[in-house]
């Protein structure tokens, strides 16, 4: 691994691009705002597979892949810079199957609801519920974390383990901040709640992902072939550091005022966000461009 605490900065993919076979990008933050599509970041991960390279997308969306490949057809991603998609949802979903006989009170959005499509599971009220799949807040155009101060306290006093479908604490959507499930799932540890976390920073989706990745590949894969795309420090950067891969830190996402100017972030802030979390990055790019 060659994680640094004080990364490069580099002008885009192609800089580092020939010292690696595949790449796991995030979606949300590096492909898209919620709004709108970064063509320059598809174009990039067009070139890298044009060049013999494979592509997964893995993300935190508590959907299944095919919810997030069609809304990625929406916002314009053409499905050539990608090979295939990994999403916290599917892994939850895996999860889930694996405890036919657990009741579910979903906590989040009604779109959200796809993820249990096909599972034996009941999905019951809270009275009813011997587990809680976490989301996301049920509108969060509206609530904030502290609006659930008195429903997470109360879940927590029964014991009920909490499965956190989506680790990210706060997404981009356009120009504004919004509160996800990791939230949530933070103020519910908080009042001495368990939780069960599949997504990023956590080893199953990159066990997935890899897995992936060899099928697409026909050959085994070295961690240290592979690099990491993201802008989330707990998600992303953590995860690949906890995973020995190598990553490009997007400065222009979720930490983006962290850094100075937008479009010209501060090397030394870099290394100091960096270092504060005790992590480290291969290199940085403002945003993901060839």
């Amino acid at each position: 691994m060659s994680n640094s605490p004080r990364p490069a900065g580099v002008p885009g993919l192609s800089a580092v691009a020939g010292e690696y076979h595949s790449i796991l990008c995030d979606v949300w933050g590096v492909l898209h705002n919620g709004v709108s599509a970064y063509g320059p970041a598809a174009d990039a991960l067009m070139r890298f597979r044009a060049a013999g390279g494979s592509v997964i997308l893995i993300t935190n969306a508590p959907r299944p892949r095919s919810v997030v490949a069609s809304q990625l057809d929406r916002l314009g991603v053409d499905r050539t810079a990608y090979d295939d998609i990994v999403t916290s949802g599917d892994v939850a979903h895996d999860f889930l199957a694996r405890r036919p006989e657990a009741r579910i009170f979903h906590l989040g959005p009604e779109r959200d609801r796809p993820i249990y499509d096909g599972l034996p599971n009941a999905l019951v009220t809270e009275g009813e519920a011997d587990l809680i799949s976490c989301t996301g807040l049920f509108d969060d155009t509206r609530e904030t974390p502290d609006d659930y101060t008195e429903p997470l306290s109360r879940l927590a006093r029964r014991g009920l383990p909490m499965l956190c479908v989506n680790p990210d604490k706060v997404v981009e959507r356009g120009d504004q901040l919004v509160w996800c499930a990791g939230a949530l799932a933070e103020r519910y540890a908080a009042f001495g709640g368990e939780t069960i976390i599949v997504g990023k920073p956590y080893a199953p989706i990159y066990e997935v992902a890899l897995r992936r990745l060899g099928e697409i590949s026909l050959r085994p894969v070295r961690k240290s072939d592979v690099l990491v795309i993201g802008d989330g420090i707990e998600t992303d950067v953590r995860g690949a550091f906890d995973q020995e891969i190598d990553i490009l830190f997007i400065t222009d996402g979720i930490h983006a005022d962290e850094f100075g100017a937008h479009d010209a972030p501060d090397p030394d802030a870099v290394h100091r966000f960096l270092g504060a979390a005790g992590l480290g990055a291969r290199n940085f790019a403002v945003r993901l461009a060839w």
